[in-house]
């Protein structure tokens, strides 16, 4: 079972003052991937400009390098600025297999202080089904805080 108050502690500990975007997506990234055995690929897509996601910090396989906001979980999320709990990604229309093993998926749009969007922080598990409404509700919580003073 995922601890999130543990997780949540040490994440603040480690990015405590530090505003650069790309740091706080390298020191997220690394704590939420090695704390849940659901976590396949985990990582971030930048926002950089013209509707396009590039890929960032990330751990697991390869990713996808570029994402349009048209296409995908990843696109979805970055469109509608609404988080995306996929239960089987087959199933959703227009995703993008940047690894043909994820069966599932959770993506949430990041965004700093002045409400820009920063990218989005993608999770993908091997399981289907693999993700709550829990993970999404306390990750989303933990990037908000994150990044509240991060500048792009």
């Amino acid at each position: 079972m995922m601890n999130y108050d543990e997780l949540r502690k040490t994440v603040l500990a480690l990015t405590d003052g530090e505003t650069d975007a790309i740091s706080l997506m390298a020191t997220v990234t690394c704590e939420v991937h090695n704390s849940d055995d659901r976590f396949d690929w985990t990582g971030f897509y930048r926002n950089v400009g013209n509707d396009t996601l590039k890929i960032g910090p990330y751990q697991g396989g390869h990713g996808c390098l570029v994402i349009p906001f048209s296409r995908g979980v990843c696109g979805a999320a970055a469109r509608t600025l609404e988080t995306q709990l996929v239960d089987d990604v087959n199933a959703f229309d227009g995703h993008i297999a940047c690894a043909t093993s994820t069966q599932s998926e959770l993506v949430l749009p990041v965004m700093n202080k002045a409400g820009d969007l920063l990218g989005v922080f993608d999770i993908d598990s091997d399981k289907p089904a693999a993700f709550t409404q829990n993970d999404a509700e306390q990750l989303k919580a933990l990037l908000e805080d994150v990044f509240a003073h991060a500048v792009s």
